[in-house]
């Protein structure tokens, strides 16, 4: 009778658990995976573009020049402000002109012997003709005394040319800014003795100017090569014959408002860094900027038709950057581009993508959108995300 009693009670949960079991395929089947995630798809933005590309340099001064004395002397005073901006032939040192304006008085002083020794010689010619008549003198006697007057002319122009180096020496003891521009500290003080001459100098202080400045800058060979192209074809001339614009901003400066041009691009590419050195001059009135500082340059890269999309609709792997689409029967297909510049606040595409391809937008941010994998597409449109430089 007990036994009865346990198998009545175990019929009833066995015929629970078995209509459990029954009644999970229903409930997985009802539940069914996850759909497709929804993106937001747009054909990326084709339009005529003005390319400015990038680089980093710094400024620096037009004309530098190292100030130093031509003769030798003690410095009697120091004429300029450490730092002070210079005009071209302004007063910045006095050496002792003592010695100097002795030189030039014992060359005065020879100037007038030599014409003394003209003026005696001359007489000396003009006695000796009537003596030749009278067989007095010779022949000999009379060349002899017209070398003696040659002699005494080439004398006085010795001693002219001695006296004008003097003065000139006098003239130096006076060193004066070969420039205008901004001048450094000075290296020496009143009453130091410095040396003077070509070799040797002593070096006084530097000038450097200050307007115009220069920006100076290494762009990649690959860069070189498709200007070098876009030249040929004529779609955008040379930065070695003429002055293609550029822009460029300070460390602190968050818009392209200095404006200057191209003048110079180098001879040869730099076999080690594969750069090729290039540089720009800009208006500097105010002084306000300083060579050494550094900056990011913007470079004319002439007018093109160009794709744009979004820069948050590139996914990278590693070195390769990819533009995800939604390509046939609604599956992400990932597509390997070239970029460009940021333009209006999109990304160029230079290669690997089509005008018509749908460019997902929206949606990336979903673990379950990537390549491979069918998605919902809904078509969307791609706005500018800046207002374009300046």
């Amino acid at each position: 009778m007990r036994g009865f009693l346990r198998q009545s009670a175990f019929i009833p949960a066995f015929l629970a658990l078995a209509t459990g079991l029954a009644a999970l395929p229903h409930a997985v089947h009802a539940q069914g995976a996850p759909p497709p995630p929804a993106v937001t798809v747009s054909p990326p933005v084709a339009k005529k573009i003005t390319e400015w590309d990038e680089y980093t340099g710094r400024f620096e001064a037009a004309e530098t020049v190292e100030v130093r004395a031509r003769v030798a002397g003690f410095i009697d005073k120091v004429n300029f402000q450490d730092g002070q901006n210079v005009k071209k032939g302004d007063l910045l040192y006095s050496l002792d002109k003592r010695p100097y304006a002795i030189a030039v008085d014992a060359a005065k002083a020879e100037v007038s012997k030599a014409k003394a020794a003209i003026a005696f010689n001359e007489s000396e010619v003009a006695r000796v003709e009537p003596l030749i008549k009278t067989g007095s003198a010779t022949a000999r006697d009379a060349e002899q005394r017209k070398a003696n007057l040659q002699q005494a002319v080439a004398q006085v122009d010795a001693a002219n040319a001695a006296q004008k180096n003097a003065e000139l020496n006098l003239e130096w003891t006076e060193v004066r800014a070969p420039g205008s521009g901004r001048i450094s500290n000075t290296k020496v003080n009143a009453g130091n003795l410095v040396a003077g001459g070509s070799t040797g100098a002593t070096l006084l202080t530097t000038i450097v100017s200050i307007d115009p400045i220069r920006f100076v800058f290494d762009a990649s060979e690959a860069d070189y090569l498709r200007y070098s192209r876009l030249s040929a074809s004529g779609e955008r001339a040379s930065s070695r014959t003429a002055a293609n614009p550029v822009r460029v901003k300070l460390a602190d400066e968050s818009s392209w408002d200095r404006a200057g041009k191209m003048d110079f691009v180098d001879n040869q590419v730099n076999t080690h860094s594969g750069t090729i050195r290039g540089r720009a001059i800009f208006d500097n009135k105010d002084g306000f900027l300083t060579p050494g500082t550094f900056g990011r340059l913007r470079l004319y890269g002439g007018e093109t038709d160009a794709l744009l999309v979004p820069d948050g609709s590139i996914v990278a792997d590693q070195a390769t950057k990819t533009v995800l689409t939604v390509g046939p029967e609604d599956k992400v297909v990932g597509k390997p581009v070239v970029l460009g510049p940021i333009i209006d606040g999109l990304r160029v595409i230079r290669s690997g993508l089509l005008p018509t391809d749908n460019v997902i937008i929206s949606g990336l941010a979903n673990p379950f959108v990537r390549q491979g994998v069918k998605v919902v597409p809904n078509m969307g449109e791609i706005k500018s995300a800046a207002i374009p430089a300046k």
